[in-house]
C-alpha cells in the first residue's frame, strides 16, 4: 500500500495524540462537565474531523490550502471564532449543577459530536500536521496515491478513538462526584468558557 515503518508511525501517532492539546481539553471538558456519553460523542466528532483532514490530504487539497495564505487565514479565523462562540455560550449558562442522564441524550449528544467535529475540522494546524507527518511514512513512488494517506489517516483516527475513550472513562468519574454539588456545574461552565475563549484567541493570534 506504499506505507513504510507502520509500527513506528503508530507509536509516534500515539504520542502525538496523548500530548495535551485542544482536543484533549475539549474531551475532558465534555467528560467532566456532562459525563461519559458526552465525552464519547465528542471523541467521535473529533476523530470524524481527523478523517475529513485525511480525505482532504489524500485528494491533494491540503497542499493547495497550505499554499494559499487567504484560505489558511479564513479557516484559522473560522475555527477561532467557533471556539470563542462556544466559550461565550458557556459563560452565559446560568444553570447550577450538571445535566442528568436524561438531559444529556438526543439533541445534546448530537451537539457534542458536531462541536468536536467542527473544532477539529476548522483547525488548520491539523491539516499542516498531516502534510508534514504522513509523507515521512509513505514511499516516494506512492506519494501521489490517495491510498497511503487514507490508511495512515484511518489508523491515526483509530488510535485517537482508543486514547480519548480511555480518557473519557477516567474523566467521567469526576463528573459523577461533582454532579450533585450545588455550584460546581456553574463554576465549571465559567472556567470552561474562559478556556475555550483563550483557545480561540490563541488560534487567532498564532502564525500559520
Amino acid at each position: 500500500m506504499g506505507i513504510q515503518n507502520l509500527i513506528t508511525f503508530m507509536v509516534t501517532a500515539l504520542f502525538f495524540v496523548m500530548t495535551p492539546g485542544f482536543d484533549t481539553i475539549f474531551v475532558l471538558n465534555k467528560s467532566i462537565g456532562q459525563g461519559r456519553k458526552s465525552g464519547i460523542y465528542a471523541t467521535l466528532g473529533i476523530n470524524a474531523g481527523v478523517l475529513v483532514h485525511t480525505l482532504v490530504a489524500a485528494l491533494g487539497l491540503s497542499v493547495l490550502i497550505a499554499k494559499s495564505t487567504f484560505a489558511m487565514a479564513f479557516i484559522k479565523f473560522l475555527g477561532a471564532g467557533y471556539l470563542i462562540y462556544l466559550g461565550v455560550l458557556k459563560l452565559k449558562n446560568k444553570k447550577d449543577g450538571f445535566p442528568t442522564e436524561i438531559k444529556t441524550g438526543g439533541e445534546t449528544s448530537k451537539n457534542d459530536f458536531w462541536a468536536g467535529f467542527l473544532t477539529n475540522t476548522l483547525n488548520p494546524k491539523v491539516a499542516l500536521f498531516f502534510l508534514a507527518f504522513f509523507p515521512q511514512f509513505i514511499e516516494a513512488k506512492q506519494m501521489d496515491s490517495p491510498i497511503p494517506f487514507l490508511v495512515l489517516g484511518t489508523t491515526y483516527a483509530v488510535i485517537g478513538m482508543v486514547w480519548f475513550s480511555i480518557l473519557t472513562i477516567f474523566a467521567s468519574v469526576f463528573s459523577q462526584k461533582l454532579k450533585y454539588s450545588p455550584k460546581s456545574g456553574l463554576w465549571l461552565n465559567k472556567l470552561t468558557g474562559l478556556v475555550f475563549i483563550a483557545m480561540g484567541i490563541k488560534i487567532a493570534l498564532a502564525k500559520i
